[in-house]
């Protein structure tokens, strides 16, 4: 009995040492990361406090790999060969003085190649840029590569997927990645019947436990369709059923583009870097980099980011893109939860006169990213930011415009999430019909939307601002 005692008791603290060795030694790898203050503050306290649940969090969202690399350097130069190659035989072309920066930035930072002669549709309604899809695909001849964050098995996904196995039984090339939490609900025998037709469909960081379960916070957000090389799609718009129904208390509005020109190597690089993420196969042949001639006059970068490397591409390239307003610089997302550089550089460009309108959804698909968006409402309004509220349904826009020289489309939120975490795509295009063709769909949506007022704002229950403000602290992992 006194045995037993004893070896309890070392056992206890044993424990109990361990227990502590991991907590200190989690406290101190959050130390030496050296990230923001604020953030770094903000798990040290959890951790101190609730420790099993600090570790469980830091576990699955907490972990840092921006000292990770998606591709090595030798993979990524015989990946982009033909492209440079095309890039450094064009003329010199035109770019906006003041959009200068933000080119070379990209250029600079996210190996993003400017292209001119490039033509754009786009599409504000998902049964517009369906059929628009499917009449594309429906011409391919030797590939078609096919990135989603959700492909539902509903009639949309049923009826894209069964064109994909016709064109993959005339013999055409066929890769299909979604994102694996984006399509957690997704039976896998609905991905089995392509593979059985011969279509190469994976799945994006897989989450399996317990060895990638840190994976789960990274995820692939983006949304790339390439044809032949020739013609692809990005935007906002993901395949399923809601994307063209709706909801029953409105529309579902949001924005994709159909891109025809060199450009489109861009899309075809992000794909197939993706792929070898996926895959390890690194696709390289210039039949996936077919020659081109001009097809408008378009000039476009196509810009990633990450949760890897040393930078956050697109959230910087918008912060100099704010920063170099002139006149305005308006913003369409469903979601407005902006890092803190963001969130001043905005406040900062309304105090100096620049025009800054950022539309919202009046009602969004989720409660909780929602409220905590409407905890930035009022900070912004006093700094005199317009802020509009879209009611005809939910708007899922990810639009900017600005000066009537700068316009984007993709698949980036004004999120922490879409900032820190998530891979995602955009198309930066630096033209003026692109740039006055999305301002007018802007302000069309802004006659389906109301001016928020801060006088009534700042009315509103008291109860409705704790949740907000409460909801706001998990802003990051939301």
């Amino acid at each position: 009995m006194i045995e037993w005692s004893i070896f309890n008791e070392i056992f206890t603290v044993a424990f109990n040492l361990l227990y502590f060795l991991i907590i200190i030694g989690t406290i101190m790898i959050v130390v030496l990361d050296n990230r923001n203050p604020v953030k770094t503050m903000a798990w040290v306290l959890v951790l101190f406090f609730l420790p099993i649940v600090g570790l469980i969090f830091y576990f699955f969202f907490g972990r840092s790999t921006r000292k990770e690399k998606l591709i090595g350097r030798k993979g990524f130069t015989r990946l982009i060969k033909r492209p440079m190659a095309e890039y450094q035989a064009q003329k010199a072309f035109k770019c906006p003085e003041d959009q200068h920066q933000l080119m070379h930035f990209f250029r600079n930072v996210n190996n993003a190649l400017p292209f001119e002669g490039n033509k754009t549709e786009v599409y504000t309604d998902g049964l517009s840029m369906l059929q628009s899809l499917m009449k594309a695909i429906s011409k391919a001849k030797h590939h078609i590569h096919l990135e989603f964050y959700i492909f539902e098995d509903d009639p949309v996904g049923r009826l894209l997927r069964d064109l994909l196995i016709d064109k993959a039984r005339e013999g055409v090339e066929i890769r299909l990645l979604y994102d694996d939490v984006g399509c957690w609900k997704v039976p896998h025998l609905f991905y089995d019947e392509m593979r059985g037709a011969g279509i190469e469909a994976r799945g994006f960081l897989k989450v399996r436990f317990p060895v990638f379960t840190s994976k789960v916070n990274y995820r692939n957000h983006r949304k790339i369709v390439v044809i032949d090389g020739k013609v692809a799609f990005t935007g906002g718009m993901n395949i399923a059923l809601r994307y063209m129904k709706g909801f029953q208390w409105g529309i579902w509005r949001d924005t994709h583009i159909k891109i025809e020109g060199k450009a489109v190597y861009g899309l075809q690089t992000a794909f197939l870097t993706d792929w070898y993420v996926v895959d390890r196969t690194l696709i390289t042949s210039s039949r996936y980099f077919p020659e081109m001639d001009s097809y408008g006059n378009a000039l476009m970068q196509i810009v990633t980011s990450d949760p890897v490397g040393e930078w956050r591409d697109i959230m910087q390239g918008l912060l100099i893109a704010i920063s170099s307003s002139r006149k305005y610089f308006y913003i369409q997302t469903p979601y407005l939860l902006p890092t803190e550089p963001i969130l001043m550089a905005l406040k900062t460009a309304a105090l100096a006169g620049v025009d800054i309108r950022i539309m919202i959804p009046e009602r969004a698909d989720t409660r909780l990213t929602h409220l905590a968006s409407l905890s930035y409402l009022d900070d912004m309004m006093c700094a005199g930011v317009k802020i509009y509220l879209y009611q005809k349904g939910f708007l899922h826009s990810k639009l900017i415009v600005s000066d009537d020289t700068l316009s984007t489309v993709g698949s980036t939120n004004m999120d922490f999430r879409s900032f820190e975490h998530n891979f995602e795509v955009n198309a930066f295009m630096y033209d003026r019909i692109s740039a006055l063709i999305l301002k007018e769909i802007f302000l069309k949506d802004q006659k389906d939307a109301f001016l928020l007022q801060r006088k009534q704002w700042i009315k509103r229950p008291w109860y409705q601002k704790v949740q907000e403000s409460t909801i706001r602290l998990l802003a990051p992992l939301l």
